[in-house]
């Protein structure tokens, strides 16, 4: 344990350095690895939490789950406006967007389902019914698997599953049962059949062979750090980055053994994690700030810039063919909701 604290900021140092990112005016403001260029106001919405985003590229559209508003919001990248809502959903969490189908799929945790829509028209055609509370998700290029998080807490059993619905054939593949009641994100390597995700609900990370349920690992969190939410893989270099809530904490385990590598304070309440292997950066969308750290070498980390955010603003996507990151920032008081829209800086 004693490497993670030579291998990054010390406590000081990096509150030193937040401190001057948020502070120092327009010279710290024109070094920020995130320029805001545009904002989308989105005066229909009421208080509520988004979830995820989900982008299709060629199409030059982004999708918003309004978790708390019962909506998904589709949005226009090239003009920067809201051109279509889809209302037909009820706790909607996560989203994904097959161009070769041109299908949209979005997990809606309220109604239990993958729900399935034309995304030129945006009609229902078709859905993968789960356990209740279904939530988070990550995709399988290769396979055209969607493993889905669903059951645990809200469907009041102290189990979770991992479904594996085929977005083909609209229909359930597998499932991998996980002796917990909460379970968060998850991440795949390419080059393997693992899969990880965040055993919430033990504050431990799982690691299965998503092709045959089998659990390989269970990695218990450092004793005190608890509430593990985000997830995001350096398959390159052997890094599985996690990140937690109580405290804020970006963590880099070994993702061979499971081991600490780093270990350094973070913004709290935060939700979505993106790593970029390109620029060597991570961003965390949490509430009130956007951390964006930088990757000096697998075991090295700091902060590069701190964003001021807004209350609960901790969805967000980076999406690196367009070098643009997309915040969505909720309703709040006499706050407007609105998607702000950042240009990555070099």
């Amino acid at each position: 344990m004693k490497r993670v604290g030579l291998t990054i900021l010390t406590m000081v140092g990096l509150a030193t350095c937040v401190q001057a990112q948020v502070n120092s005016g327009p010279k710290a403001a024109a070094n920020a690895p995130l320029k805001l260029i545009a904002t989308i106001p989105l005066p229909g919405l009421h208080d509520g939490d988004f979830d995820h985003f989900a982008p299709d590229i060629a199409g030059h559209r982004l999708f918003l789950t309004a978790e708390e508003n019962g909506k998904v919001l589709v949005f226009d990248t090239d003009t920067n406006k809201l051109v279509h809502t889809i209302v037909d959903v009820k706790a909607p969490h996560s989203a994904l967007f097959r161009q070769d189908l041109k299908k949209l799929f979005v997990v809606d945790g309220d109604d239990s389902a993958v729900k399935v829509y034309d995304s030129d028209t945006y009609k229902p055609v078709g859905r993968v019914d789960l356990a209740a509370d279904a939530d988070s998700m990550v995709y399988d290029d290769l396979t055209k698997y969607m493993y889905v998080v669903n059951g645990g807490r809200g469907a009041k059993t102290p189990y979770s599953y991992i479904t594996a619905v085929d977005t083909t054939a609209f229909k359930k593949a597998r499932e991998i049962k996980v002796e917990s009641d909460r379970v968060e994100a998850m991440a795949l390597e390419k080059n393997g059949p693992r899969l990880f995700c965040n055993i919430t609900g033990k504050d431990a990370v799982g690691v299965f062979d998503r092709s045959t349920g089998a659990l390989l690992a269970t990695w218990p969190l450092p004793a005190g750090i608890r509430q593990n939410v985000s997830l995001a893989l350096d398959e390159a270099n052997h890094r599985l980055f996690v990140v937690t809530r109580q405290p804020g904490k970006l963590i880099a385990l070994n993702s061979d053994d499971g081991k600490v590598v780093a270990s350094v304070p973070a913004v709290g309440m935060m939700d979505d994690l993106a790593y970029d292997g390109k620029q060597k950066r991570l961003y965390l969308a949490g509430d009130q700030f956007v951390d964006v750290f930088e990757q000096k070498d697998a075991d090295h980390y700091y902060l590069l810039g701190r964003i001021p955010g807004s209350f609960r603003a901790k969805t967000a996507i980076l999406v690196p063919e367009l070098h643009r990151y997309f915040l969505a920032v909720p309703h709040h008081g006499q706050k407007t909701a609105e998607v702000r829209i950042y240009e990555v800086q070099p």
